[in-house]
């Protein structure tokens, strides 16, 4: 540690000797002294501060240095006379006696006070800018609605095509000099003396003479009135009904799960803004078995049974609406029979197709009722020609149409299949020839194991040969060829025998 500091004698020298303490009397004398040079000291600082006024900022003046032999009271009357002098001058004054001097203030402590308070009167500092601030709150995603920018740019579009009409509207006024703020812009023509869709009616060019009825064209011969309608066919283009069907986009399941959730919702968004509107009632709460204690509340405490018989008496009225709605929404069997027609005549009207089959036999009633009923709910015409070593089925019709027909003959048709037949089977095929018979002449069953149906022509045609469908029993092969000629496809016949 350091040691105190010398007191220096008369000499400037350390001294280690005790000075005696002064008396009261030499107190009072040393006080005089004091006061004497501390006023003097505030003449001087008066001074040099009016000086550095006037004539700029001048280093205030060095109070002369004390004498040596200057006692500590002398020193302490120093000491309080330069603190005087640093408070009313702006300059420091220079140390004396070895002394360094203090600034006014220098302490971080008196400064805090002095900036939350310039903070607090500093209208754009924000404290909270200062530091980092750690609840900031996470920004949500925030999606565009479907549709959003579609309607934008249907928008612009239709802004757009609204200015170009603006602008050749004022073009063809322009050329026609048509100003609307001039007089001639507002001016009325004059009505013509006849209308253009009388002029064929009077004889005259004005309607004066049309209280006389020898002058008005109407029940004469010569008039342009008559009890006919011309009424323009309208004629598809050829090209339209050759034009490549769209295949159909086959949705996945997810797909489709996402489509009808999105159409959900905004069926819910409808229902929600109407409830908001006042359009509709706000539905009554939907309570079933597993929030009916927390929909129902104190009634479910205070008479669970009553609560119970309530949800399932609500769970079966929901369950009969549904079951309602769809009985409604079901078509009938006429409606499902006027469905089906119009589209086979939009299925034939895309393009005809023709298809060809060869049957060994077709003994069986069963087969034969087959063939007849498919093509006739399928709305194919054609015929089915019967012949004691192979039958002949020409069918024609849509492409949808001939692509089940063809699927049922060629895969779900069991052709080796033979049956006794009832007693009002054999009544109703008593008049057919023995080899249109399920049985011989013995009267077993014949074996048509090796019985199958080929197809022998597949193929697209301009338009129809036959006008409904039909069947014909013809024994030789000159009756079938003869049959197949009135409608131009006898080679069929001849493509058929050849066909294994």
């Amino acid at each position: 540690m350091l040691g105190k500091r010398p007191h220096p004698g008369e000499d400037g020298a350390a001294s280690d000797a005790k000075r005696p303490k002064p008396s009261a009397t030499n107190i009072q004398d040393v006080l005089a002294e004091a006061k004497a040079k501390a006023a003097a000291i505030k003449a001087r600082a008066a001074a040099a501060q009016c000086a550095s006024g006037a004539n700029g900022p001048q280093a205030s003046p060095t109070p002369p240095p004390a004498a040596p032999s200057a006692s500590a009271s002398d020193r302490l009357a120093a000491m309080k006379a330069r603190m005087a002098a640093l408070k009313g001058a702006a300059p420091a004054a220079p140390p004396t006696n070895g002394i360094p001097s203090r600034p006014a203030s220098s302490t971080g402590a008196k400064q805090e006070p002095e900036d939350e308070d310039n903070a607090n009167k500093n209208p754009y500092l924000d404290p909270k800018s200062m530091g980092t601030s750690r609840d900031r709150m996470t920004r949500s995603l925030l999606f565009n609605q479907r549709g959003k920018y579609l309607a934008q740019a249907s928008k612009l579009r239709q802004q757009t095509k609204l200015e170009q009409i603006k602008a050749l509207l004022a073009e063809k006024n322009r050329k026609a000099k048509l100003d609307e703020n001039s007089e001639r812009g507002f001016l009325v023509p004059e009505p013509p003396s006849v209308e253009w869709w009388d002029e064929g009616i009077l004889e005259e060019k004005t309607y004066d003479c049309i209280d006389d009825p020898s002058k008005v064209k109407i029940d004469g011969d010569d008039s342009i009135i008559t009890s006919y309608v011309q009424h323009p066919v309208l004629l598809k283009a050829p090209q339209d009904q050759l034009l490549i069907p769209v295949k159909p986009m086959y949705l996945t399941t997810k797909e489709q799960a996402k489509i009808r959730r999105m159409r959900r919702a905004e069926e819910h968004k409808e229902q929600q803004a109407k409830i908001r509107l006042g359009l509709e009632p706000p539905p009554p709460p939907k309570v079933k078995r597993g929030n009916m204690m927390r929909v129902m509340g104190e009634q479910a405490i205070a008479d669970p049974t009553a609560v119970e018989m309530l949800v399932e008496a609500q769970i079966q009225e929901r369950h009969d609406n549904h079951v309602k709605a769809n009985e409604e929404r079901k078509l009938t069997k006429e409606q499902r029979r006027a469905k089906l027609e119009e589209n086979q005549k939009k299925d034939a009207q895309k393009g005809l197709y023709m298809c060809v089959f060869k049957i060994d036999s077709l003994a069986f009633g069963k087969h034969r009722y087959q063939v007849d009923l498919n093509a006739k709910e399928h709305s194919l015409t054609g015929l089915t020609i019967f012949h004691p070593t192979m039958n002949l089925v020409v069918v024609e019709g849509g492409h949808h149409s001939i692509q089940k027909y063809k699927r049922v003959l060629l895969h779900r048709v069991k052709w080796t299949e033979n049956l006794m037949p009832t007693e009002a089977q054999m009544e109703k095929t008593a008049d057919d020839p023995q080899w249109l018979k399920p049985m011989d002449e013995t009267g077993h069953l014949k074996d048509l194991s090796h019985n199958k149906c080929v197809l022998v022509f597949e193929g697209e045609v301009k338009q129809r040969a036959f006008r409904k469908w039909g069947s014909k029993i013809c024994d030789s092969d000159g009756e079938a060829k003869e049959l197949l000629a009135k409608a131009k496809l006898d080679s069929l016949w001849a493509l058929a025998k050849t066909t294994e």
